[in-house]
């Protein structure tokens, strides 16, 4: 969440700058404003309280050292209603300050100042274009449609055994997505990642910490239960690892590159464009998340962009990288790229991945502070980035790779199928 000083001392700032992303945050801010000040009085007037008791205290002592018990046991008396008026001040204190964090949260993260203005994901700004893009075969085949030919994924078994978005990988369609999974660890690895392997459900404060809730509520599946929630990302528990953590300077930056399945509910509206692999429940990724100094954050989101770039290049794929405008960036970050590679079959882009810079916002509310070699403590910034997500990165080596004798595979992957053909 935003700091509250932030807030306090660039109200109008803090509202113009949420117009990027088409919210008319004043209501809120005023809100967060009005909380604030009152907590602020509420605090000192409790510590003065406090200060005055104190004060007393160790004159009653004199008093009754010096013989004078009448005037100690006045003293006395009003101690003890300065003590009933700090336990009131407390209680009604810290039900201020529950009021300003449940309308604190509510509130966006602001976007980076290089934000496109826009409405929604048309509006995104395209940054760069690689790669050729593929002419449609008149016998080009979609994924949904090679996947049934070939008897890699069958859709119609998850249905059974779970529902829809829950597919069966079998055979060759198994070991493509293995293959690719090793493949990305191996490379986020040799960038210089140190790989977690976390768990697939959190806590609320976990979800919290990220910015998962209130905001994605339901979006998440839910054990309530347990009070757990099955990850949409990695991104999760991974950043989690930091909750609560005061880092040194000299341990920054941190890269950690981790696998996981993730979990989501709300799996999009009908149509050919979520179709097939396009948009699932269940699904596989690798994540990369850094943690760096405010200073440098955005120079490792760069790094962060060019290194999904080099995956891309290594699986030989077409691919735009997109500048959210306002209208389509995550109520988390500040900046976000989208990676999208084009699907020769279904003659469109598709994404698959988002690299983001989400500046103080998560670690504000996950307390993830470093200490500087001045001594002094600060937020640090978190960046998160898919690499990558493997449904559509799977349908576009599928639809782009086709040929008569079947489906090649990229010569980079070679090494970790042990086939270089699904026939």
């Amino acid at each position: 969440m935003l700091q509250i000083n932030t807030i306090r001392q660039n109200p109008g700032e803090v509202i113009e700058r949420l117009k990027i992303k088409n919210i008319d945050a004043t209501a809120l801010v005023n809100d967060i404003i009005a909380f604030d000040e009152k907590r602020r009085e509420l605090q000192t007037r409790l510590d003065e309280t406090l200060a005055e008791a104190n004060q007393m205290a160790q004159s009653i002592g004199q008093l009754y050292k010096s013989g004078k018990a009448d005037d100690a046991d006045k003293m006395k008396e009003k101690s003890a209603q300065l003590k009933l008026q700090s336990r009131e001040m407390s209680t009604e204190l810290e039900q201020i300050v529950e009021r300003l964090n449940a309308v604190l949260v509510l509130l966006p993260n602001i976007p980076h100042p290089s934000v496109p203005s826009g409405k929604n994901a048309e509006d995104n700004e395209i940054v760069s274009s690689e790669g050729k893009i593929p002419e449609k075969d008149n016998d080009a085949l979609p994924h949904w449609d090679l996947i049934k030919k070939y008897d890699i994924i069958d859709f119609e078994l998850g249905n059974k055994i779970t529902g829809a978005g829950f597919p069966v990988y079998k055979g060759k369609g198994a070991r493509l997505q293995r293959a690719l999974i090793n493949f990305f660890l191996d490379e986020g690895i040799a960038a210089g990642y140190h790989e977690i392997q976390p768990p697939l459900l959190v806590n609320e404060a976990s979800a919290y910490g990220t910015g998962q809730l209130p905001d994605k509520d339901g979006q998440m599946y839910h054990a309530p239960e347990d009070k757990l929630y099955l990850i949409p990302t990695a991104e999760v528990p991974v950043t989690n690892i930091y909750r609560d953590v005061i880092l040194k300077e000299d341990e920054l930056p941190l890269k950690n590159v981790a696998y996981s399945n993730c979990f989501r509910r709300e799996a999009g509206s009908w149509g050919a464009h979520v179709r097939g692999l396009n948009r699932l429940h269940q699904f596989d990724k690798v994540e990369i998340v850094q943690v760096r100094t405010p200073g440098d954050s955005y120079l490792a989101l760069e790094e962060m962009r060019e290194y999904v770039a080099s995956l891309l290049r290594k699986l030989e794929l077409p691919f735009r990288i997109l500048r959210l405008c306002g209208g389509d960036l995550s109520f988390t970050s500040a900046l976000t790229y989208d990676f999208e590679v084009f699907s020769a079959a279904q003659e469109r882009w598709l994404e698959v991945s988002s690299v983001s810079n989400f500046e103080s916002y998560q670690s504000n509310r996950m307390k993830l502070r470093y200490k500087n070699k001045e001594g002094k403590t600060a937020l640090a910034h978190t960046l998160n980035g898919s690499a990558l997500a493997l449904p559509r990165i799977v349908a576009a080596l599928l639809e782009n790779n086709q040929s008569p004798q079947g489906i090649m595979v990229p010569k980079s992957l070679v090494p970790y199928t042990g086939f270089e053909i699904i026939d």
